[in-house]
């Protein structure tokens, strides 16, 4: 099964999403500048669909 988890925050950090500070379990919060506003991000994304749904919270349109 593939991991998505580097490639999203490679992505993250370039769109200019900021780490803010972990979460319950294996989840981290970050903010996106595109949407002014925090998010989730799972510390597992194992499915290319949750994948892409992280990079829709943060305002991202690029897909995996």
């Amino acid at each position: 099964m593939a991991d998505y988890t580097n490639d999203v925050i490679k992505l993250l950090w370039g769109y200019g999403c900021k780490f803010v500070r972990r979460g319950k379990g294996d989840h981290n919060i970050w903010y996106s500048p595109i949407k002014n506003k925090n998010f989730t991000v799972d510390g597992a994304i194992k499915d290319r669909n949750m994948a892409n749904e992280t990079l829709k919270d943060a305002g991202i349109k690029q897909k995996l």
